[in-house]
């Protein structure tokens, strides 16, 4: 064989590799505001949303991704924050979208926030799950990633897994792995609901409201239409989120969850019978970790 062979097989090779990338650049270079730009700014490495009684602010990734790990350093609105919401979520666009959320519910001073979890798949929500933190979440930057992958969704803090959604797709359970989705932050107000079911309201004395977010990494395979549906979930070696390795949570992270969810969930969409009249949706009779 050639030179030139080698050559053309090596671009060939490499040309048909999942469209793999590390995202380590700085928020500046990642996303870009798209509301609430008058009082929200992103600087290197780091992104400061506002609220106040004109409006919140949002920021979104420039890319869209399928599959891999998203995460961010988040300090959370300090004092009384009852009434706001600070929203971190993948998305994709149109009526029958995918997303991943966390969302933090404010609170009156001293009492928790409400860590706020929701998948939608092909439009359709309906599957919150919610917790307290075991720290103040407003004191220092904490971890938060959302890690995807073709077999299962886990939603970490600090490294600690707080949720998982396995993919029972062949059950008929529609699971997101056809739509590359953005990554959105946004904080704004929403005291018809977040805080006590919208009986307690902002406190506009208090604003304005600040979030601050640090060290945005998307370790995920980028988007380019419908060949990544193949491409992102293929066990290539590049696509390290599809190893073994991450089909399940190690006896570890199996006992953490379990922790998290014995002493900090306050509401699971699973044991709501009388939200759903008993017919309940059918991944809560399937195993999720």
């Amino acid at each position: 064989m050639c030179k030139f062979e080698k050559m053309l097989i090596a671009l060939l090779f490499f040309a048909f590799l999942p469209s793999i990338i590390q995202v380590d650049a700085n928020f500046s270079k990642s996303m870009h505001l798209t509301w609430g730009v008058q009082h929200a700014s992103i600087l290197g490495e780091d992104l400061h949303l506002v609220l106040d009684k004109t409006s919140g602010s949002a920021a979104q990734s420039k890319r869209s991704f399928l599959f891999g790990s998203i995460e961010m350093q988040i300090k959370l609105v300090h004092g009384n924050s009852a009434g706001t919401v600070t929203a971190y979520y993948l998305s994709s666009a149109g009526s029958e979208h995918d997303e991943i959320d966390f969302e933090f519910l404010g609170n009156s001073t001293g009492q928790p926030y409400t860590v706020h979890t929701n998948l939608y798949t092909q439009g359709k929500g309906s599957r919150e799950q919610q917790f307290y933190l075991w720290f103040d979440p407003t004191a220092d930057f904490h971890n938060y990633t959302i890690h995807w992958n073709p077999t299962e969704i886990v939603w970490y803090v600090d490294d600690v897994p707080i949720r998982v959604f396995r993919n029972h797709e062949k059950e008929g359970i529609t699971y997101p792995n056809k739509q590359g989705m953005r990554v959105y932050t946004s904080l704004w107000n929403a005291d018809n609901w977040a805080t006590r079911g919208g009986l307690v309201k902002t406190d506009w004395n208090h604003a304005p409201f600040t979030v601050r977010f640090h060290h945005f990494r998307a370790r995920a395979c980028k988007w380019d239409g419908a060949k990544s549906i193949h491409q992102c979930a293929s066990n290539a070696p590049a696509n390290w989120w599809t190893s073994v390795r991450y089909n399940k949570l190690t006896p570890t992270q199996l006992g953490q969850l379990n922790w998290i969810r014995n002493n900090y969930m306050i509401y699971d969409y699973c044991t709501d019978t009388k939200r759903f009249n008993g017919q309940m949706p059918p991944e809560c009779f399937k195993p999720q970790f």
